[in-house]
């Protein structure tokens, strides 16, 4: 803080600066207020995506710290994972992220098992098994904590801005994640 003090000027004291750090601000309302004012216009075409990152650090007792895979290292490594909403605009070609939100080790899944040799048995469908509705799923726990993220940014945007689709990465390819967003609305 007694570097950025240095640089601030008139008026930015260490103590000014401190008090700016202690303060609490809604950073995803001051972002979408500077979004919605100065950058987006209300006739184009918005996407919303979302994207998980990984930030890898080491240590043993920093809140968050798990194991999470990394598309960069292609493996599963020590860090924090957030999962970042943006709006696009289709006009400009331009990314503007709004919230961040920090995974919390409940939202991981249990890594499956590996396939297990069942007995023998004929090919095909049981007989007997039923249609199951496709719409009709249980959320995991991390598509649930996306679900809450995603409502949250749309409540925060209120009724200013249309959101026509929503892009998300290919790991969320299955029925489960388009019911998800289906839900979401």
């Amino acid at each position: 803080m007694r570097g950025l003090s240095r640089w601030s000027g008139q008026g930015g004291s260490y103590r000014t600066i401190q008090r700016f750090f202690h303060t609490h601000m809604r950073w995803d309302r001051l972002q979408w207020v500077r979004i919605r004012h100065h950058l987006l216009d209300h006739d184009e075409v918005i996407l919303m995506g979302g994207d998980d990152v990984v930030v890898t650090q080491s240590g043993k007792t920093t809140h968050g710290l798990d194991r999470f895979f990394s598309s960069l290292y292609g493996k599963t490594v020590p860090g924090r994972c957030f999962l970042s909403l943006s709006l696009m605009s289709v006009k400009r070609r331009t990314s503007y992220p709004v919230m961040m939100e920090q995974h919390n080790q409940l939202h991981t899944e249990e890594p499956q098992e590996g396939c297990k040799q069942k007995s023998p048995r004929k090919r095909g469908r049981p007989k007997g098994s039923k249609n199951q509705h496709r719409r009709e799923v249980t959320l995991s726990p991390y598509l649930g904590f996306v679900q809450e993220t995603i409502h949250g940014l749309l409540k925060l945007m209120g009724d200013d801005l249309k959101v026509l689709y929503f892009v998300f990465d290919g790991a969320f390819g299955h029925n489960d994640a388009l019911q998800m967003v289906r839900q979401v609305g």
